[in-house]
C-alpha cells in the first residue's frame, strides 16, 4: 500500500488523540497543536513532491482492489489542496496560541482543529463518494463544536443556521449517493467515470443536479449561502479564518471533482447551470459585502463572492478555465485567511469590529496596514499580486468561450471588491482613531488579539501575506503547476488508470 496519501489523514488523527490524552496540560496542547500542524505541512510537501514526480498516489485500504474497497487517491489537484490546508493549519495554530483563551484550550480546541483537518484532508483524498460523505460528516462535527466552543450567546445563534443548512446538505448528499448507487452499482469515482456515460442521460442529469445542490450548500453558492454570513462572524476570528480557508473550499473541491470526473455527459445543462449560479453567487456576495460595516461580516460575504469565481471556472469547463480555477483557489485560501487574521488583530486593538469605531491603525501599526494592503489588493485583483493573475486567467478563458455576460459580471464584481477593500482601509487604517478608542480589559478578550501584538500573531499574518506576494511574483511557475493539474482534471484517464489499474477505452 502506498503510504503517502494516507499520512495527511493519519497525522491529524494522531494529533487529535494526543490532544485528548494530554488535555490537562496546556503546554502539551500547544506542543501537539502547533507541532502537529508542522508535521502535517512536512507530510503535505512530501505528498505533493511524490505526486508531481510519479503521478497519482493510490492506497487501497486493506488490500481490497478498486472499486470494491476503500480507495485513497491523491492526484495533483488533491495534493495541492492538502498542501494549502497544511499551510493554513500552521498559520492558524500559531495565531491561536496568542488568542484562544484557557477554557477553550482545556475543552479541546487544538484536538478539534486537528479533527477538522483530518476530515478536510480525507475529503480531498477519498476515491469514492460514500467516503466523501463520511469525511464531510467528520469535518462538520468538528466545525459544529468549534463554532459553539465557549458557549457565548452570539455563537449559539450563529450555529443554528450553520447546523441547519449543513444538515440539509448532508441529507441531500446521502440521498443522491443512494440513488446513484442504485442506478450505477458503484460509488468509486473512477469507476463511475466509466459507467455513467452508458446510463440514461436524463436520470444522470437529475442526479447531477441533486449533487450540485448538496455541494452548492456546503460551498455557500447562491441561493443557499445565507448560513455563512449569519454564522462565520460569531466564533473567534482565528476559527473563522480556518473555516474561510477550508470548509467552503471542500464544497468547491467536491463540485470540481464530480463535474470533471463523473458528470460530464450533459455539460450543456449542468455546466450552464453552474455558470448562472456562479454569476449570481459573485453578485450577491459582493453586494452583501458592500453593505456591511462590521469587518467580519464584510469579509464573510466576500467568501461567498469569491466562490462565484471558482464556480465560473468550473462552468466554463475548459483546460484554461480549470487552470485559472486551481490557481484562484490557492490564492483565495491564502488571501482570505490573511484578511481574517488581520481583522482579529485590528479588532483586539480597538475592542470592536465596527468600522465606524475603528481608525488610526495606519499610524499605530504601519506594518499591519502594509500587510492588509497586500492581501486586500490581491483579493481585488490588482497587479502584480496573485489575485490579478487568477482573475485574468478566468477572464481570458471566458472570452475564449465567448461567455461575455459572466465576464462582465466578474469584472464588475472585482471593482466592487476593490471598493469594499478601500472602505476597510479608509475606515480602519487611514482615518483618525475615534476619541477614546482602545482595547478593553487590558487589551484582551476571549478569542481576540491583545493590545500588544505578539510575534505569535504577527508572524503568521506576515508569512501569509508574503506568500500571497510571492504567488504573484512567481506566477509563471505556479501557473504551470495549476495548468498541469487542470490537464489531469480535463482528461482524467491518468486518474482512472491509477485507481482501477486499467486505462479507459478511447
Amino acid at each position: 500500500m502506498n503510504i503517502f496519501p494516507v499520512l495527511p489523514i493519519l497525522v491529524p488523527l494522531i494529533c487529535a488523540l494526543g490532544c485528548l490524552a494530554a488535555r490537562r496540560s496546556l503546554a502539551a496542547q500547544y506542543a501537539i497543536g502547533i507541532g502537529g500542524a508542522g508535521a502535517l505541512l512536512a507530510v503535505a510537501i512530501t505528498l505533493f513532491a511524490h505526486v508531481w514526480e510519479s503521478g497519482p498516489a493510490i492506497a487501497q485500504i486493506g488490500g481490497w482492489p478498486a472499486p470494491f474497497g476503500i480507495t485513497i487517491a491523491a492526484d495533483l489537484f488533491g495534493a495541492i489542496l492538502v498542501l494549502m490546508a497544511a499551510v493554513v493549519a500552521c498559520a492558524t495554530t500559531i495565531f491561536s496560541a496568542g488568542t484562544i483563551d484557557e477554557p477553550r484550550l482545556r475543552f479541546g480546541y487544538y484536538g478539534l482543529v486537528h479533527l477538522l483537518l483530518m476530515g478536510v484532508n480525507g475529503a480531498f483524498l477519498t476515491g469514492d463518494l460514500f467516503n466523501l460523505y463520511v469525511w464531510f460528516e467528520v469535518l462538520l462535527i468538528a466545525s459544529f463544536v468549534l463554532i459553539t466552543l465557549g458557549g457565548e450567546r452570539r455563537q449559539l445563534e450563529g450555529a443554528i443556521p450553520y447546523v441547519t443548512l449543513n444538515l440539509l446538505s448532508s441529507a441531500l448528499f446521502l440521498a443522491a449517493v443512494g440513488i446513484l448507487y442504485g442506478v450505477a452499482g458503484t460509488l468509486n469515482m473512477a469507476d463511475l467515470s466509466l459507467r455513467v456515460p452508458a446510463l440514461p442521460r436524463d436520470v444522470m442529469t437529475a442526479v447531477a443536479l441533486l449533487f450540485l445542490i448538496a455541494f452548492g450548500i456546503k460551498a455557500a453558492m447562491f441561493p443557499l449561502f445565507f448560513w455563512l454570513p449569519a454564522s462565520y462572524h460569531t466564533p473567534p476570528v482565528v476559527v473563522t479564518a480556518l473555516f474561510s480557508a477550508l470548509l467552503t473550499k471542500v464544497g468547491v473541491y467536491a463540485l470540481i471533482r464530480v463535474f470533471t470526473l463523473v458528470f460530464t455527459q450533459d455539460t450543456a445543462t449542468t455546466h450552464v447551470v453552474l455558470l448562472v449560479l456562479g454569476a449570481f453567487t459573485m453578485v450577491t456576495g459582493v453586494l452583501g459585502a458592500v453593505a456591511q460595516m462590521d469587518v467580519r461580516r464584510l469579509l464573510a460575504f466576500h467568501i461567498v463572492s469569491q466562490i462565484g469565481y471558482l464556480i465560473m471556472g468550473l462552468g466554463l469547463f475548459t483546460e484554461a478555465s480549470l487552470a485559472a480555477t486551481v490557481y484562484f483557489l490557492v490564492h483565495v485560501v491564502i488571501a482570505k485567511s490573511t484578511l481574517f487574521l488581520i481583522a482579529g488583530i485590528a479588532g483586539g486593538l480597538r475592542a470592536t469590529y465596527d468600522l465606524k469605531k475603528l481608525g488610526g491603525l495606519y499610524t499605530e501599526r504601519t506594518w499591519l496596514a502594509i500587510v492588509f494592503l497586500t492581501a486586500a489588493f490581491s483579493l481585488a485583483g490588482a497587479p502584480p499580486l496573485a489575485g490579478f493573475f487568477a482573475k485574468l486567467g478566468l477572464i481570458q478563458a471566458g472570452m475564449a468561450r465567448e461567455a461575455f455576460p459572466i465576464v462582465a459580471v466578474a469584472l464588475a464584481v472585482s471593482l466592487l471588491t476593490l471598493y469594499s477593500m478601500v472602505k476597510i482601509w479608509s475606515e480602519a487604517f487611514w482615518k483618525a482613531a475615534p476619541a477614546g478608542a482602545g482595547p478593553r480589559d487590558g487589551g484582551r478578550s476571549p478569542g481576540d488579539a491583545g493590545a500588544r501584538v505578539s510575534p505569535l500573531l504577527a508572524a503568521p499574518v506576515v508569512a501569509l501575506a508574503a506568500l500571497s506576494l510571492l504567488m504573484g511574483l512567481a506566477a509563471d511557475p505556479l501557473y504551470a503547476v495549476a495548468d498541469r493539474a487542470a490537464r489531469q482534471l480535463r482528461d482524467p484517464a491518468i486518474y482512472i488508470e491509477a485507481v482501477l489499474g486499467k486505462r479507459p477505452a478511447p
